[in-house]
């Protein structure tokens, strides 16, 4: 199922780690699209920085505050189950 939000105005990704990450670094979550029952779809508000935020994660270069990503991870976790 296509997603209804504009590529351009998006940054989108199935990964929770980096989801989790970029809530830390302050980008704003749009939605979790949960149409796939195997895995979610986390819809981020396109900003400038968003990509290299999320490079940055892969490649191990992001620092976060531990308890920032702990807590952004619950959220997010809470999110998803609910």
């Amino acid at each position: 199922m296509p997603s209804p939000y504009d590529s351009a105005s998006v940054f989108t990704t199935y990964d929770i780690g980096v989801s989790t990450a970029l809530l830390c670094a302050g980008f704003e979550l749009l939605d979790i699209e949960k149409s796939n029952p195997k895995k979610a779809l986390f819809v981020f508000r396109r900003e400038a920085g968003i990509e290299e935020t999320a490079n940055d994660y892969f490649a191990n270069k992001l620092k976060v505050k531990a308890r920032s990503f702990a807590d952004n991870l619950k959220a997010l976790k809470n999110k998803l189950y609910s």
